[in-house]
Parts: structure tokens; C-alpha cells; sequence
């Protein structure tokens, strides 16, 4: 059994080869590019704008949220030394404590729905951000590719190795200051949804 397991090993290990083979063959003479795009979303300058404006839109997020979030830990400390003895029927039973606990998980629920809208609001933010400034990569790119005679360009994240030498990001990087150096983030906002 082991002979005719090897040999399918052996058989697979050609295919492999062959069909790894075939495009190598058919590439010679093909001018290669790479670019690491994290990289250039990461230190263009675009890249850095998006994420200063992000990173503020949050924290103005964070803040918004902030009060009312202590206001309900408050509340939620005082209801949970309040009922910690009582049984749930005890709870019911006291009609003011009952209106309370009730009032409370009310309050907690609309926070949850507008911390999530938020969420979505922060995401839709960033992602309208990162389209404009991919929009803004695309022309540079073919320009890099028309210039360096390129016919194919690949991610840095796609290749097992890369010689630094066809690594263009630099020159993306340089090339996407020059025409977009910022990019304008503005804050989504959705309608409240009441429940």
C-alpha cells in the first residue's frame, strides 16, 4: 500500500510542478511590479489624514455616549444594591422598585440601539473614507505601471518573496501626496430608530 500511496505523491508533486510551471514559462519577459498596500494606506498621507479624522470622530463618538453610559452604571449599581436580597417576586411585589428596574432596563435598551447606530455610523464613515481615497489610488497606480512598463502588479501580501527592487510603493506613496494629500472624512449619520 505505501508503494502506490508514493506514487501518487510523486504523480501529484508533477501536476504541481507543471501547473506552478506553466505560468513562470509564460510569464518570462513580463515586467512585475509590487506594492505593499498597507503600507501606502498606512504612511501616505492620505492614509495618515484618514486615520487622524477617524480616530477624532471616534472619540467624539466615545463621548457622546459617555454620559449616559456612567448615568446607567450608576443607576444600575444603586437598582442591584436595592434588590440584592429580594427575590423576583419581592421586586414585582414593591410597585415603585418594580417601575424602576423597568425604567432602567428601558433606558438600557435605548442605549444599546444608539451605541450600535453609532458603530454603523463610524463604520459607514470609514469605509466612505477608504473608497475615496482607493479612488484616488487608482489613476496613480496605472501611472506607476504605464511608467515602469509594468504588465502585472501584485500586493506585497500576495507573494511569498518579493526582491525589494520592484517594490514601488515608495513611489506610489509619493506620487498619491502630491495629488491627494487629504481626504475629506465627514461623519454619517442615521435616523434614530424608536421603538
Amino acid at each position: 500500500m505505501a508503494p502506490i500511496k508514493s506514487l501518487f505523491v510523486a504523480l501529484a508533486l508533477v501536476f504541481a510542478s507543471a501547473s506552478v510551471a506553466a505560468p513562470i514559462a509564460a510569464a518570462q519577459g513580463t515586467t512585475v511590479i509590487v506594492i505593499d498596500q498597507r503600507k501606502i494606506m498606512r504612511d501616505s498621507k492620505a492614509g495618515k489624514d484618514i486615520q487622524t479624522k477617524m480616530k477624532s470622530i471616534e472619540e467624539q463618538i466615545k463621548r457622546e455616549l459617555e454620559t449616559t453610559s456612567r448615568s446607567l452604571e450608576s443607576e444600575g449599581k444603586s437598582i442591584e444594591a436595592r434588590t440584592k436580597n429580594m427575590t423576583p417576586q419581592a421586586v414585582a411585589a414593591d410597585a415603585t422598585l418594580k417601575s424602576q428596574v423597568e425604567s432602567f432596563y428601558k433606558k438600557a435598551g435605548e442605549f444599546n440601539r444608539t451605541r450600535q447606530i453609532r458603530a454603523q455610523e463610524l463604520a459607514i464613515t470609514e469605509r466612505k473614507a477608504w473608497n475615496e481615497f482607493f479612488k484616488a489610488l487608482q489613476p496613480v497606480l496605472q501611472e506607476v505601471v504605464d511608467e515602469k512598463k509594468a504588465q502585472i502588479m501584485l500586493d506585497r501580501s500576495s507573494t511569498v518573496y518579493t526582491n525589494p527592487a520592484l517594490d514601488a510603493s515608495a513611489t506610489v506613496i509619493s506620487k498619491l501626496d502630491t495629488r491627494k494629500p487629504t481626504v475629506n472624512v465627514v461623519r454619517e449619520r442615521l435616523p434614530e430608530k424608536k421603538q
